[in-house]
């Protein structure tokens, strides 16, 4: 409309004419800025805004079963002699300060186990955007309800008194564990219900049911598993989970109760899209595990409910 009337009439005088010159510029203005506002809202720092737990790029299938995830990765060991409630650890944490602060996870060995057996998960899990500790136990044979105090007191030293405390959103913590620390990971979640998340891997206890957790909860068997069998440990660690809870059953196919103990793209696929999604909150990993996962050559059975509704 402005065109055809410039068009039309007869030649302005010299003050309208400024006027008219400046009418294509407010416009292109008007559309720099509406195209500006657009991208802004379709930015990922807006999306973020709408979440601000959330860390690190889109994930793609390729980028959750990689060895190393986006963030570059620095370690401190924690002496045992420094710590109280349990044995000291390794601390793995995102090196950059950019991003501000991140959730954190605690994780158990097994019996006879120490740090050393379940040490791949943490650069692993790290390099996803969390500050991870990977303990030791105080003495290597501390059963499930032992290990899941340790847990704990690991989680409280990591929040309050490490050198990467301020790193950490303390409101966004969870736990991991093997076999007896996989025990120790549900008696932790049962003590502790504001965890946002658990996953016990090839998890052992006595206690076979959990109806009091509260804490979304991943359970991993093993098909092969002689030492906690999955029909005596976690199909029915998982089957006690409460109804309304979000939970999750993923029994690996052609695996053993020692399957945690080395590095797995399965294990840490669906253990990062876990934590990713309940400790950050982050729906862009609903993906990977809703709708249900088939069997495949590494999961023999997958069992949960879609979708997640916390």
């Amino acid at each position: 409309m402005h065109q055809h009337s410039i068009n039309a009439s007869p030649a302005p005088a010299p003050a309208e004419g400024r006027r008219r010159r400046r009418r294509p510029v407010v416009a292109a203005l008007v559309a720099f800025l509406a195209v500006a506002g657009l991208n802004t809202a379709m930015s990922p720092g807006a999306q973020a805004a709408d979440n601000p737990y959330e860390r690190g790029p889109a994930p793609t299938t390729s980028s959750i079963e990689a060895t190393r995830g986006p963030y570059a990765v620095s370690q401190t060991s924690v002496s045992s002699l420094s710590v109280t409630g349990f044995g000291g650890g390794t601390i793995y944490y995102p090196t950059t300060t950019s991003d501000g602060t991140f959730g954190a996870v605690a994780i158990s060995p097994g019996f006879t186990g120490t740090q050393s057996s379940i040490a791949w998960l943490g650069p692993r899990l790290a390099s996803q955007g969390f500050v991870v500790f990977t303990i030791d136990t105080i003495t290597t044979v501390d059963q499930p309800d032992s290990r899941g105090r340790q847990l704990l007191a690991a989680l409280d030293h990591l929040t309050q008194r490490s050198t990467v405390r301020g790193r950490i959103d303390s409101t966004r913590l969870g736990v991991m564990g093997h076999s007896m620390g996989g025990g120790g990971t549900l008696e932790a979640a049962k003590s502790r219900p504001s965890l946002q998340a658990a996953i016990p891997l090839t998890g052992w206890n006595t206690d076979k049911t959990w109806p009091e957790l509260r804490t979304p909860t991943l359970v991993i068997g093993a098909d092969g598993d002689t030492i906690a069998p999955v029909a005596t440990h976690s199909e029915p660690f998982y089957e006690s989970l409460p109804s309304t809870l979000d939970k999750a059953y993923l029994e690996l196919n052609n695996a053993s109760h020692f399957t945690p103990n080395t590095s797995d793209t399965t294990i840490a696929k669906y253990s990062i899209s876990w934590l990713k999604r309940f400790i950050d909150n982050d729906t862009r990993y609903e993906q990977f595990l809703c709708p249900i996962p088939r069997p495949s050559l590494t999961i023999e059975e997958y069992r949960g409910n879609c979708p997640h509704t916390s």
